[in-house]
């Protein structure tokens, strides 16, 4: 069992459910991905989604892509942000989930990455442009090394194609509670509790919500529905403007006992 794995199931064993924010790496300079990262591990978030900024990102909404930008802008590449995680890798003690597209990768080394990215505390890998059938371009360097490659289920998908998406889904599945990019919306649609349960019944493996969710009732009401949420924009956002009570309250949600 992957790290990641282990440690969403031992937040839900506890009867929490997990959080995991997103950041842009390089957003506001790489110098605060450190404050960020042990600031959010202090709040009690189960893992971090460490977005990695590309020049076309295909799943992301205005503000992350906005955020992508401004981190592109400082100069943040993959290979930078690594480097930056491996200076304080000692002082992370959650696992961290590259969300990355695939070019950064094979223009990194597939094999150089894998190593890399374990020394940097990731545990986890997304890459939302790449296809199951193609997943063993990187699936086996990655494994090696301990890292889960997360899938990716959309609403559009068949019931075939989610029995395979679910199956092959390392550390969590990523269920996209949206059909669209990115962003913070105000509801959701209505048949999403029968499609997470339907989800839920063909796996072991966490089935944490994203894409969309921004506030603490939604936060609420996926919990009640599946294991956790992942929150990007909202996240992103907080960020931006400094504004970290709106974070805590958002993982507040998530925890039985309330966060000191």
């Amino acid at each position: 069992m992957s790290q990641l794995k282990e440690t969403i199931l031992k937040t839900t064993a506890n009867g929490d459910k997990a959080f995991v924010p997103y950041i842009m790496a390089g957003d506001g300079g790489l110098d605060k991905l450190q404050s960020t990262i042990l600031k959010l591990q202090e709040l009690g978030v189960t893992a971090i989604e460490v977005g990695i900024p590309f020049t076309d990102p295909v799943a992301d909404g205005p503000t992350i892509e906005r955020a992508g930008e401004r981190a592109l802008a400082n100069g943040a590449t993959l290979r930078k942000i690594i480097e930056t995680l491996r200076s304080f890798a000692e002082q992370i003690t959650v696992p961290l989930v590259a969300m990355t597209y695939l070019n950064p990768i094979l223009a990194y080394g597939v094999e150089e990455f894998a190593r890399d990215a374990k020394a940097a505390g990731i545990r986890g890998v997304i890459i939302p442009d790449m296809p199951l059938e193609e997943s063993s371009v990187v699936h086996p360097p990655l494994k090696d090394e301990g890292i889960a490659l997360v899938q990716l289920v959309s609403l559009a998908s068949s019931p075939e194609r989610i029995e395979r998406l679910t199956k092959a889904s390392e550390g969590f599945i990523y269920a996209v509670t949206v059909n669209g990019i990115t962003g913070a919306r105000q509801s959701f649609a209505d048949e999403l509790g029968e499609h997470f349960k339907m989800l839920q019944s063909s796996t072991d493996t966490p089935v944490l919500a994203g894409f969309g969710i921004s506030t603490p009732d939604h936060v609420r009401n996926f919990g009640a529905i599946c294991d956790g949420v992942i929150v990007g924009s909202k996240i992103v956002d907080s960020l931006a403007n400094d504004d970290w009570a709106t974070i805590e309250d958002l993982v507040k949600v998530s925890k039985v006992a309330p966060v000191k």
